[in-house]
């Protein structure tokens, strides 16, 4: 009797473990679950995390409501003004019915080519409708280059903007994609824009010349104030040297005055006595003439000559 009982208690086990398995629904917050009956929607849709009991030929398609993210191929697309530029754009995206999901696209792989196809064409549409400096600036901003006016020429003109491209595209495509497939375009945003091989060269030869203009404008006008700074130190030099050499004659003739005044004091003092030091000074410098760099100088005197007097005299003296 033991025996049957634990039989039978194996068998209930097994049911019980059987049911669970396949009659017992478990759905995550992160997941929305549809069920379906030979491929025909059944007992409606189940978005809110929990337990339901299900019948176990039901088949269950779990979907996640995180969003998800589509990066494109880098595609090369012409904009509005003629410019062939090459784009990748990426976009996030996430399911909000999934039983239209599972009915158009079945599975995540096949949502991601579906987008393929209906962002690539809305990100190729917007960009061939609007001129490549759309694309490039942020908003719609007066375009400014540094240590020049405030650019006025239709090119750098900014209409839009990347931005609101971005709601363009997003708009464009969310609505194909929401009515279509179930799934809600959350953003899309362009990662990348650069020109075409065949173009780059040219653009960087116009960068060059645009950067030369600007540094030739910086170099002019640097000039300019050198030459200014330049007038006005040799300006300020001359006024200076100017006022030094009035000052030094000023000195100057104060000095040949008190020396004039120190002579004339002197020689009041004792006339003859003050002509004998000055003839005995200018011996050494004309009689010395013959000396050194100056030895083949040569002087002659008469004997009645002033400047041998005391010569003269010294020697009449001796006599």
């Amino acid at each position: 009797m033991s025996n049957r009982n634990a039989l039978l208690c194996l068998i209930a086990l097994a049911l019980g473990w059987l049911l669970a398995e396949n009659c017992v629904l478990v759905v995550a917050e992160y997941e929305q679950v549809v069920l379906t009956e030979f491929g025909q929607p059944v007992g409606g849709l189940h978005t809110q995390p929990g337990l339901y009991l299900v019948m176990p030929w039901y088949q269950v398609h779990r979907f996640s409501k995180r969003m998800m993210r589509w990066d494109s191929d880098r595609a090369q697309i012409p904009t509005k003004d003629k410019r062939f530029i090459w784009v990748d754009a990426t976009a996030r995206w996430r399911v909000v019915d999934p039983l239209k999901f599972l009915q158009s696209v079945h599975s995540f792989e096949g949502a991601q080519t579906r987008l393929d196809d209906v962002i690539d064409s809305a990100v190729r549409l917007t960009i061939s409708d609007n001129d490549l400096i759309e694309a490039v600036r942020p908003d719609a901003r007066a375009v400014e280059l540094p240590g020049a006016p405030t650019q006025t020429h239709e090119e750098l003109v900014v209409h839009k903007g990347r931005n609101v491209l971005h709601k363009e595209i997003a708009d464009r495509a969310g609505k194909l994609t929401k009515a279509e497939y179930g799934i809600e375009l959350v953003d899309v945003r362009i990662k990348r824009i650069n020109y075409i091989e065949a173009v780059q060269q040219n653009v960087f030869t116009r960068m060059i010349a645009e950067r030369a203009k600007v540094a030739a404008q910086y170099r002019s006008e640097g000039t300019g104030r050198a030459a200014e700074i330049t007038g006005t130190m040799e300006r300020k030099l001359s006024e200076i040297r100017s006022e030094a050499y009035k000052k030094a004659r000023d000195i100057e003739g104060k000095a040949d005055a008190e020396a004039t005044r120190i002579y004339a004091e002197a020689y009041n003092q004792d006339p003859e006595f003050y002509a004998l030091l000055q003839t005995l000074e200018t011996y050494p410098k004309v009689l010395g003439a013959g000396r050194g760099e100056h030895a083949k100088t040569k002087m002659i005197l008469g004997t009645d000559s002033e400047l041998l007097m005391y010569l003269k005299g010294a020697r009449a003296e001796k006599k």
